[in-house]
């Protein structure tokens, strides 16, 4: 079996205080990643877990509160924990890509919190560096943004165009369903 890296990015409770970060969509997200959480602990696949520790001071996300804590169900057997403070799991310690390469593995399959933000960033720089990257859309969530002009674009269209933006360039964008098919 090919050593295939499940990459759960930032499933945090900080992502739960919607009056900092907006509205969001998925509310199937965590319980789909924590369906992939059991297929690869039970598979005996790695599990690398990522925590956005901000250097915000008003971020939600900032060690030292229970914002910064993973959600219920996440935490758990893990191959690599990655701290960081910027949106690629790749600028994190350690370094996930030397642990990845020094691990023999060359597939990576992400989720987690935010689509647009850090599972995008990370994704694609796990496309640039030559890895087998599987996306899974619908194990990730977003929040509405607003354009330059102040109107809001939904987290739902964000998500769509980043599977759109992702999807045969520098990934190859499932489903949860699609992925534990396998």
């Amino acid at each position: 079996m090919t050593k295939n890296a499940l990459i759960v990015v930032d499933v945090q409770q900080g992502f739960d205080q919607l009056d900092y970060w907006g509205p969001r969509n998925n509310p199937a997200c965590e319980d789909n990643i924590r369906a992939l959480l059991t297929k690869w602990r039970s598979e005996g696949q790695p599990v690398v877990l990522v925590r956005h520790d901000s250097v915000g001071a008003n971020s939600p996300l900032r060690p030292g509160q229970p914002g910064n804590d993973f959600k219920p169900g996440i935490d758990g057997e893990h191959a690599l924990l990655i701290s960081k403070q910027v949106n690629s799991a790749f600028y994190g310690t350690p370094d996930l890509d030397a642990w990845l390469t020094a691990s023999g593995i060359s597939a990576v399959t992400i989720c987690g919190i935010t689509t647009n933000h850090c599972c995008e960033t990370t994704a694609r720089m796990a496309g640039n560096l030559g890895y087998d990257v599987t996306f899974v859309l619908d194990a990730t969530h977003c929040n509405d943004k607003k354009d330059v002009d102040g109107n809001v674009i939904s987290a739902d269209e964000i998500a769509r165009v980043t599977g759109a933006n992702l999807h045969g360039e520098f990934a190859t964008v499932r489903s949860t369903a699609e992925v534990l098919k396998d």
